[in-house]
């Protein structure tokens, strides 16, 4: 891993980190190992308890008196609590973009939307994930609300690692695929009722919540 520069903000630190733990390097309920991580990024300890704050605010770590910090476990309750509010995110999203895509985003959004479908034809469900939180987000963003874009942002980095990597049986993904398929469609025809509705079914049906038998409760 490369170093971080000596003159980036500790945001930049708190990016590294982040992704860590959505990758599973940081598995959930260890202690943050902030002596190797300093070495590892080429950082003080300054800014890398500063990007700590920042983690802990989001919900991605726990802050432990006089003791550092530890990876913040998802619980079913957080994630179910938690769909529940982007699900009402989503559908707003939607129907705002529904009158304010541009035309650049809505060809942007297209061409994703056909990347998606060529990886969900070829079975590469990690290229189809990548792209299918591109999609998401890329209507939020449409949606020109900057309030709104930033509570998605905060929320959806604390769901990232479950909402994006799941397994995903068939069936739920030709479901999925369908829904984007729907979202595109009421996208073009202007129709942000249409697509609120299909954003709020289709994140109401996250195979996620399902999934999580091996979560605390």
């Amino acid at each position: 891993m490369d170093k971080i520069k000596l003159n980036t903000l500790h945001g930049e630190v708190a990016e590294r980190i982040r992704d860590m733990i959505n990758q599973g390097v940081l598995a959930p309920g260890i202690r943050v190992p902030e002596k190797e991580l300093c070495e590892q990024l080429g950082v003080s300890r300054t800014p890398l308890r500063e990007a700590l704050k920042v983690l802990a605010f989001e919900g991605f770590v726990e802050l432990l008196p006089n003791r550092g910090a530890r990876v913040a476990k998802l619980t079913r309750a957080t994630l179910r609590n938690t769909f529940e509010v982007m699900q009402s995110l989503e559908a707003l999203s939607g129907e705002l973009a529904g009158a304010r895509v541009t035309e650049a985003e809505l060809t942007n959004i297209e061409a994703l939307h056909y990347q998606m479908l060529s990886h969900y034809k070829s079975g590469n469900m990690q290229e189809y994930l990548l792209i299918n939180q591109q999609i998401h987000e890329a209507i939020v963003v449409a949606s020109q609300n900057d309030v709104l874009i930033d509570v998605y942002k905060n929320l959806n980095h604390r769901v990232r690692r479950v909402r994006f990597t799941a397994e995903l049986s068939n069936d739920y993904w030709s479901r999925a695929v369908g829904d984007h398929e729907a979202m595109v469609e009421a996208l073009r025809a202007r129709d942000g009722e249409a697509l609120g509705a299909v954003l709020r079914r289709h994140l109401r049906d996250k195979v996620e919540i399902s999934a999580l038998e091996d979560m605390a409760e």
